[in-house]
């Protein structure tokens, strides 16, 4: 079955709840419809947005089947398989799955996962609490850091880099690019929760 953005996010909600995790979830919507349209995907844009926005569905209430649970929930719905395989595979190598990245889309969300939540947490710490001020050199300073947002894993934003063929400094620019982007639309939407 094929969803629109309101079902998607109707979806969503039924299984999350928590302002953090609704945040996070449009984040990665945003950014991953971002890099679609960058990657020259413009006609797949609205399949990436909403890959990154159900990429979590299933970890607000399923931290330990994180993934493996997505796949079930979403096969009983009869979602797109193209669909589920991208959400359970962004957990590859963390959780029980075992769908792997394969396409460039399905590559992205699981590089930038991760580094969004870092991106996120250095913006918080800024006077401005805002990226639209964060110069690459501070994101990397943040990302050397280990103690800095420790529970951002490191070594899948680096593995995610490798996996698309990218220096880990263009990942993180064009990330940071993209967040700086969709802000905004972030922040409107999160205000209306």
């Amino acid at each position: 079955m094929q969803m629109n953005r309101e079902q998607a996010w109707v979806l969503l909600r039924e299984y999350n709840k928590e302002p953090f995790h609704l945040r996070h979830a449009l984040t990665l919507e945003a950014v991953m419809r971002w890099y679609a349209n960058e990657l020259g995907y413009s006609d797949q844009a609205d399949f990436w947005a909403q890959a990154g926005l159900l990429h979590d569905i299933d970890f607000e209430q399923f931290p330990e089947e994180h993934c493996v649970k997505a796949r079930k929930l979403l096969e009983a719905r009869d979602i797109d398989p193209a669909l589920i395989h991208a959400i359970a595979c962004h957990g590859w190598g963390l959780t029980g799955t075992t769908d792997q990245p394969e396409h460039q889309m399905e590559k992205v969300l699981f590089a930038v996962d991760e580094l969004t939540g870092l991106i996120g947490a250095a913006a918080l710490m800024r006077p401005s609490k805002s990226v639209q001020d964060m110069e690459l050199s501070s994101l990397k300073k943040k990302y050397k850091d280990k103690k800095f947002a420790a529970g951002c894993s490191r070594d899948v934003i680096a593995r995610g880099a490798e996996q698309l063929g990218w220096e880990l400094s263009d990942l993180l620019d064009r990330t940071l690019q993209a967040m700086k982007a969709a802000e905004a639309e972030i922040e409107e939407k999160c205000a209306a929760l």
